[in-house]
């Protein structure tokens, strides 16, 4: 299959303001543009969406904050998946691929700070350089020896990146895989959410003002939020899927893990967001095998972003998935999961091994 797939952080900020002001639409928007979309098939209309769940642990930040994980698999396996989700989401992002490779890996799932069931940060540790570290504590806890995979989605790729750029020592001799799904190591200021491009240049100066203003009004807002869901709903199927028969219940869920993130959250987060740049780090990144894998349609990391990163990585595999939008774990959980299990086979422990004794 050709690949190619994106998403991009604006779709929580676009949420949130349309759920702020498009509660008088919601209902009837609803009901004319979702209506006849739920009259299809479903096939994920029964899937347990946030619902898996596994041993649970507390992981202490460097700056005391309390950060949530969970654990699968036995804790003597030969490799250890780590799981880092996307801006306004949540461990449950993972839920297919925690569910397809379950009982075949040792994975760990933890939300990021202010996400999930993580501790609020303080609004000044709002940074990627800080979800590095909290990256660290989290291997420092859950993976105290063997080697490790890294996995980030969005936000949580540039995790990874954060982690190289300040612990290279890592990469190579712990961290021995890295796959990055949406994301980019920089120059999101190009983020265009599909508009045209003069619109866009327009419209982008304002979303920090704007966001910082809807923070100050959380409690307000985030009533706003609840009450235009139905709003909400459409907004994220435009913004976040590329495939027109995506599942109701898929969008559904991701909307709800938007919404469940505070406004303030997202304010505080988003400018550290439009300043990521972590262009360095992909050259630690390079030590290890990489999987990168970008959408065709992503309204907010374009493309050309994870081509950018594949190219400055010496041994990655580039998957696009044209028909796609900026969230491949949800939307094309086949492609992602499938690609992990190449790059799980490309680093599992003793395949050289198992490599010489086939040829001999």
């Amino acid at each position: 299959m050709d690949a190619r797939n994106k998403r991009r952080i604006g779709v929580a900020g676009v949420v949130a303001g349309v759920g702020a002001a498009g509660v008088g639409a919601a209902v009837g928007l609803r009901h004319l543009a979702v209506g006849r979309v739920r009259l299809r098939p479903d096939p994920d209309a029964g899937e347990p969406f946030g619902e898996l769940r596994g041993r649970e642990l507390t992981v202490r930040a460097s700056d005391g904050l309390e950060l949530h994980a969970e654990v699968d698999g036995p804790d003597d396996a030969d490799l250890t998946v780590v799981f880092c989700h996307g801006y306004c989401l949540n461990r449950d992002s993972w839920h297919y691929q925690r569910r397809d490779l379950r009982g075949r890996l040792r994975t760990v799932f933890w939300d990021q700070r202010s996400h999930g069931r993580s501790g609020r940060s303080d609004p000044a540790d709002a940074t990627i350089e800080q979800t590095g570290e909290d990256l660290y504590a989290v291997l420092e806890a859950t993976v105290p020896q063997g080697p490790v995979i890294l996995v980030g989605h969005s936000m949580g790729g540039m995790s990874i990146m954060a982690l190289a750029d300040a612990h290279p020592e890592l990469f190579g001799p712990r961290v021995v895989g890295v796959a990055l799904v949406n994301t980019s190591c920089g120059d999101l200021a190009e983020m265009t959410l599909g508009l045209p491009l003069l619109l866009a240049k327009v419209v982008r100066p304002l979303a920090p003002r704007t966001l910082r203003g809807l923070g100050r009004r959380a409690d307000l807002v985030d009533r706003a939020r609840g009450l235009g869901a139905d709003l909400a709903f459409v907004v994220t199927r435009k913004m976040a899927f590329a495939d027109k028969h995506v599942s109701p219940t898929v969008v559904d869920f991701l909307e709800q893990m938007i919404r469940a993130t505070p406004i303030d959250v997202i304010a505080e987060f988003y400018p550290a967001l439009m300043v990521h740049d972590k262009l360095d780090a992909l050259e630690t990144l390079g030590r290890v095998p990489a999987l990168v894998l970008v959408g065709g349609q992503d309204r907010l990391t374009p493309p050309e972003h994870g081509r950018r990163i594949a190219a400055a990585l010496p041994d990655a595999e580039l998957v696009e998935v044209d028909e796609a939008g900026h969230v491949l774990p949800l939307e094309y959980p086949g492609v992602v999961t499938g690609g992990l299990r190449r790059l799980v086979e490309r680093v599992r422990p003793g395949r050289d091994e198992h490599e010489e004794e086939r040829t001999a």
